[in-house]
């Protein structure tokens, strides 16, 4: 699988073709702007668990903020340790 089959799912979000900037923001205002368009996003679980999976730290992906993402995979993390 090349690189392209593994990101192609991405010109199907909502983003798509927007202003990139819309999608990294700078201010808690703009972080709901951005989490907003991903809560009308038909990919917006594939795209979360893309951005878990590769350790993306900035921008929101999949309507997750970097500190909601870096939370949930702390979550994560804490789960499998107790089932371990």
């Amino acid at each position: 699988m090349t690189a392209s089959d593994r990101t192609s799912w991405m010109k199907e979000g909502a983003c798509s073709g927007s202003d990139p900037e819309l999608m990294f923001p700078k201010t808690d205002e703009e972080i709901a702007l951005a989490v907003g368009v991903c809560a009308t996003c038909s990919i917006q679980v594939v795209c979360l668990e893309y951005a878990l999976d590769n350790r993306e730290d900035y921008g929101v992906w999949g309507g997750a903020s970097e500190k909601e993402r870096r939370k949930i995979i702390k979550d994560r993390r804490q789960a499998t340790e107790e089932c371990a």
